[in-house]
């Protein structure tokens, strides 16, 4: 018979406050272009490896060729997750 180990369960996930609905001002942000499917993915992929508030959502951007783009705009309560999401995410490596 094998045991298994029960995870703490995260305050924020059973209370449905973890993502944010909108940008507060307070959070350290990052922007990346949109592509398609990027924002279910990322928002995945940060429910799974962050414990933190988080937000992702579309917003309007000017790019390095000064025009107006869609942009996906990904922010963090804690910066510290802002630096380990740009780090270890794999969806950031492909372009």
């Amino acid at each position: 018979m094998t045991k298994t180990l029960l995870k703490n369960p995260n305050p924020l996930n059973f209370f449905d406050c973890r993502k944010s609905k909108v940008p507060p001002p307070y959070f350290e942000y990052i922007n990346i272009p949109l592509r398609y499917n990027l924002e279910d993915s990322i928002s995945k992929w940060i429910y799974q490896h962050q414990k933190g508030r988080y937000y992702v959502g579309k917003s309007v951007g000017i790019t390095e060729e000064n025009s107006i783009n869609t942009i996906l705009k990904i922010g963090f309560e804690d910066p510290k997750e802002l630096s380990y999401f740009t780090l270890a995410c794999p969806l950031l490596k492909y372009k």
